[in-house]
């Protein structure tokens, strides 16, 4: 499949929404696809920890969170950042679920022990708006990402700017990197932060 820049991809989902495929259906397809593609990637998976941010990535991940749960997978739902309207409503979709989901600066010493020790890591902290540096909060969840476990990453590694595969000093550097719709530019720009690229779809 050919790939998309930011602005097409924004495009694609608009006229999407448009169509009858609601932003949070394709949020919905994303998050279960990228959880799919993990528990396929670590065979025995039973604990994950998932890295949200304020978009619609981070709503994303929200969505694999509750899929996991719904599987077996014990996990944490950790919010770098104040979430968007779409990303709120998966949140207390996830909390409803049963999933724990606690704030970065709030963790708990159990919670990092739990971290610490989780069989694999979700980076869904930020997608493919992102460009310049990693704010605090961001970084703190990269540096978390990037403790040597296995890293599956929603459609961009965070810190790596989808267009021009421009990374960020601490960006995450993910073993395997699941494209939404269609790869972007980064995956073949920064190939070795991306890993192994698959592309998902979301219903577009």
């Amino acid at each position: 499949m050919n790939e998309v820049t930011t602005a097409q991809m924004k495009e694609l989902e608009r006229l999407a929404d448009a169509a009858g495929l609601p932003y949070l259906r394709m949020m919905e397809n994303a998050g279960t696809a990228a959880a799919r593609e993990l528990m396929a990637r670590v065979p025995g998976l039973k604990a994950a920890a998932v890295f949200c941010g304020r978009g619609n990535n981070g709503g994303d991940g929200l969505v694999a969170a509750r899929r996991l749960q719904d599987a077996g997978v014990g996990g944490i739902a950790i919010l770098a950042e104040p979430a968007t309207p779409d990303a709120a409503a998966n949140r207390e979709a996830a909390q409803d679920r049963g999933v724990h989901i606690q704030t970065l600066d709030g963790l708990t010493l159990r919670d990092e022990v739990f971290i610490a020790r989780a069989d694999a890591l979700v980076d869904a902290v930020y997608g493919t708006g992102f460009h310049g540096a990693l704010r605090p909060a961001g970084q703190r969840a990269a540096a978390m990402l990037n403790s040597g476990r296995f890293v599956l990453a929603l459609d961009v590694p965070s810190g790596v700017c989808a267009d021009t595969g421009e990374t960020a000093e601490g960006a995450v550097r993910a073993h395997v990197t699941v494209a939404f719709h269609a790869p972007k530019p980064c995956h073949r720009l920064a190939a070795e932060q991306c890993g192994t690229v698959v592309t998902a779809d979301i219903g577009i």
